[in-house]
């Protein structure tokens, strides 16, 4: 982070900025169409204590997230088990690992990251129908930061979630600048998820339907980050660092970059290779393998 932060006025108003923002339905991308030049109070990320503890263990080489090769591993035995003490060994050192060969078409995952681009990219009047925060009722959601009223500073991001299982929307409901590429999506990454739970339970020790039959592969939310362009990026983030309470996350970046992840103590870039989908084990599934490892006695 620059240490040149420009001087936070101390009679700002941060709920009522929020409120315009948020009322406006158009996201960052409306302030960058708007032509913004210095990006509003609400998105400027004070400096953090640790923030130069974490910039000294970063690292773009040395260190990275191991890839897992999946090919073959529904009819080759052999192949399947290298393929679980893999996984195994990536879910204990550091919760990351990166799939290829997952049968997901490199076609399907292209037109994937060109579909949130085109619904972003549309006019702020047409983006603005999908604007809503009704997570509990609403099966498609559109707007800037989940947490916008919650955190300190917010992200130069915009969002659109759209929960495809158990129970998913009609296609209309669905953007039509993205409808068929999510339907498509969603059933190739259904399958990959069963396949991954498989193995999972396979590398805890316990039958390969375990996790299914528990029924962690019945939900599914497909959640679409959009950055736009920032004018001074030094000052603010697109997604602050987290961890995900989910039960596991396959993530699809573009070929820009810019994903770290905190693995083995220090911050690792995650380089993007094309075709290759991240997998990132969730707080839900590290507490599901405590309490099996806790029983079982793994080798």
């Amino acid at each position: 982070m620059d240490q040149t932060l420009p001087e936070l006025k101390s009679d700002h108003d941060r709920k009522k900025e929020l409120l315009v923002f948020d009322n406006t339905k158009a996201g960052v991308k409306g302030l960058v169409d708007d032509g913004v030049a210095k990006i509003p109070q609400i998105f400027i990320h004070p400096q953090d204590d640790d923030d130069d503890d974490l910039n000294e263990k970063s690292s773009s080489s040395g260190t990275s997230i191991p890839f897992i090769d999946l090919k073959d591993v529904e009819n080759d035995i052999s192949r399947r088990n290298i393929v679980v003490e893999e996984i195994f060994r990536a879910s204990e050192s550091g919760g990351f690992f990166q799939v290829l060969n997952h049968g997901i078409p490199i076609n399907v995952l292209d037109e994937m990251i060109e579909g949130v681009k085109r619904f972003n990219e549309q006019p702020q009047e047409v983006r603005s129908q999908y604007y809503n925060r009704d997570y509990a009722t609403k099966k498609v959601v559109y707007n800037s930061n989940f947490d916008l009223y919650q955190t300190k500073a917010s992200g130069w991001r915009d969002t659109f979630l759209c929960s495809m299982a158990p129970y998913p929307p009609s296609p209309d409901e669905l953007p039509e600048t993205c409808r068929d590429i999510l339907m498509d999506f969603t059933r190739h990454i259904q399958t990959l998820g069963i396949t991954l739970l498989e193995l999972l339970s396979e590398a805890l020790g316990l039958d390969a339907s375990h996790l299914k039959d528990m029924d962690c592969a019945e939900g599914l939310t497909v959640i679409c980050h959009y950055y736009p362009a920032c004018p001074q990026p030094e000052l603010t983030m697109g997604t602050a660092k987290h961890s995900d309470s989910s039960f596991f996350t396959v993530l699809l970046q573009d070929y820009i970059g810019g994903l770290q992840v905190f693995h083995q103590n220090r911050w690792v870039d995650v380089t993007p290779t094309h075709g290759a989908l991240v997998v990132n084990i969730g707080d839900f599934l590290q507490v599901i393998k405590d309490m099996f490892c806790s029983s079982f006695q793994l080798n």
